[in-house]
């Protein structure tokens, strides 16, 4: 095993090569996070207006006109601008949002640091990777701009709504855009894998074995290599959609189809070989975004329940068996396709499966809690909330995995309950545990511990306020994308419910400001973070310096010893051992 690169000691820096076409694993994964949370702006703006128009739809906002003339044309939410929103909404914070903090930007910042490495294994492909979905990302917002609007067929892309460019408003210009910044985020995801795979296999320092990493780099080790065998499918996808678009072809159309009088000339196609390319990308990335907050959840309350984490071997298997079961479920997404009822029962069969290694990440957590002396850092506590979330989406799932209940519940707000629990809640407060967790490693300080503990419970009390009660919308019939509940009769006594997901929602929304500001403050006046382990953890990205230089060590790189969950071990005289503490020699007797 080798290290990255050998030229860490070179000369200094310029602003160029420092900020913005840096080599260094640590600044990219910086940009990462920087253009994570500037996506995540625009995707919770995107949100906030979803919830204002069901929270009190038809009402009257005259100032919202200034901002949307078209959307808002007389202050009130046209049916285009609403499905815009939802599209937007779901592309930006799956796949600019929820994949790239997690994975993009703390993988490429922890992977060296934990494995004990100079550098990923191809620095320069790692900048070429930033730089390519950060056009993809200005696509994406550019398409806002263009006539029609953005893309509107949903984040899923469904056609002929994607297909056809006079469908709808937004399947015009905004629908290109979208799928040419889908291509660059897509490019950049695989060379992000490529990388975390290579790196994780070869650059590992002196006795870091595989057994000895840390479960977070166990996490971002699969989630490479989903990302390598997934996300191909999606860009085949993607490029036959631009030819059925622009080219002629019937890849995904149908013969048949009319848009107003006008019979379109295509044959032979179905929308359902883009719903099997989707979603074969589609499942695994929902273990894209959870996999990495399963192992940030695994490396916090390890440290701050100061047990060994219970288990390790059965949560790296774990990870494993989630990873491969990942390809195997695409099928539940299309119950209600016209599936044969055998092979639907094949794809039950495999979707609760993943319960099993599920289960096990839970217990084992749940093992190290118990009867632990819990230290309730902020970090902890949106670790602890990650483990609440996840048990909250991974029982509904078992309603959604099931095809007897899930063709009934298809399609409504349970849907949209669910993977706001299971993926957007797990991956947000990984995210969040994550950079409360290494802010002191990033920025060498603090974040502010009190506005902290506000933040976490203003956002968990607010996340269960407005995704909860949407299980009850859905159970009661309430369709997800709706654009007035109060069209239908027998939804216009749910209109409370939605009111107040939409106060939660707002809550939830103002209390990401407080992170923001606790976030950027802390980076100029936090408290100084004086020593390079003040967690009192022990792995070995606590070795390095806070922040680290070039090249992460100025010496050698230490050499590991052990695994990264050695708490009170009976032998040491401390309640932690470091990964790159030498085993104690015992005098013989």
């Amino acid at each position: 095993m080798s290290e990255g690169h050998d030229d860490h000691g070179h000369g200094k820096q310029g602003f160029v090569s420092t900020y913005l076409f840096s080599f260094d694993h640590k600044m990219i994964g910086k940009q990462y996070l920087t253009l994570a949370m500037m996506m995540a702006l625009v995707g919770g703006i995107l949100a906030m207006l979803i919830r204002l128009q069901l929270g009190w739809p038809g009402t009257l906002w005259p100032s919202l006109e200034t901002f949307f003339p078209t959307g808002m044309a007389s202050g009130v939410m046209t049916p285009e601008f609403y499905v815009m929103l939802f599209t937007m909404h779901g592309t930006i914070m799956v796949f600019f949002v929820l994949s790239l903090a997690p994975v993009s930007g703390f993988g490429n910042f922890l992977i060296p640091l934990q494995i004990g490495a100079r550098d990923m294994a191809f620095p320069f492909l790692n900048m070429l990777s930033f730089w390519t979905v950060l056009p993809g990302a200005i696509i994406i917002l550019i398409s806002f701009l263009v006539e029609g609007g953005a893309a509107a067929s949903g984040w899923t892309a469904y056609p002929p709504l994607s297909a056809i460019r006079s469908a709808i408003p937004g399947s015009g210009a905004g629908q290109t855009l979208w799928i040419v910044g889908m291509v660059f985020f897509i490019a950049s995801f695989t060379m992000g894998g490529l990388n975390f795979v290579v790196t994780i296999l070869n650059l590992r320092t002196k006795g870091m074995k595989m057994m000895r990493l840390p479960l977070t780099t166990w996490a971002q080790f699969v989630v490479g290599v989903l990302g390598l065998l997934s996300f191909p499918a999606l860009a085949a996808g993607a490029i036959l959609l631009l030819f059925d678009r622009g080219l002629g072809t019937s890849f995904f159309l149908p013969a048949g189809i009319y848009i107003g009088d006008q019979l379109f000339a295509h044959e032979g196609g179905t929308p359902l070989l883009w719903q099997h390319l989707f979603w074969f990308l589609g499942h695994p990335e929902v273990y894209i975004i959870m996999l990495p907050a399963m192992g940030f959840a695994s490396d916090i309350i390890a440290t701050f329940s100061r047990r060994p984490i219970f288990g390790y071997r059965s949560m790296v298997y774990a990870i494993i068996a989630i990873g491969i079961l990942s390809f195997l479920v695409w099928g539940h997404h299309m119950f209600v396709s016209g599936m044969s009822p055998f092979l639907g029962s094949v794809f039950v069969m495999t979707t609760l499966a993943i319960a099993i290694p599920s289960a096990v990440k839970t217990f084992n957590w749940l093992s190290t809690l118990w009867k632990a002396k819990i230290r309730f850092t902020t970090p902890m506590l949106f670790a602890l909330g990650i483990v609440s979330l996840f048990v909250t989406g991974g029982l509904t799932g078992l309603f959604l995995g099931t095809n007897a209940t899930d063709i009934q519940l298809h399609d409504t707000y349970f849907v949209v309950a669910h993977f706001h629990f299971i993926m957007a809640g797990a991956g947000l407060f990984g995210a969040l545990a994550a950079v409360y967790y290494w802010f002191p490693k990033m920025f060498g300080r603090f974040m502010n511990e009190g506005l902290g503990k506000i933040h976490f419970w203003l956002t968990f009390l607010a996340y269960y306020g407005t995704f909860f009660p949407m299980h009850y919308l859905g159970i009661a019939g309430m369709m997800r994308r709706i654009y007035d509940p109060n069209t239908y009769d027998y939804l216009k006594p749910l209109q409370p419910v939605n009111t107040f997901i939409t106060v939660s929602a707002f809550i939830l929304g103002a209390a990401q400001l407080i992170f923001v500001a606790n976030y950027f403050w802390s980076m100029a006046k936090g408290r100084k973070c004086a020593e390079s382990n003040p967690w009192e953890s022990n792995g070995l990205e606590w070795s390095a310096p806070s922040p680290p230089g070039h090249g992460n060590w100025e010496g050698e790189i230490p050499e590991v010893h052990r695994w990264p969950y050695d708490y009170n071990n009976p032998d040491e005289d401390r309640e932690f051992t470091p990964q790159w503490q030498p085993a104690r020699v015992k005098a013989r007797g």
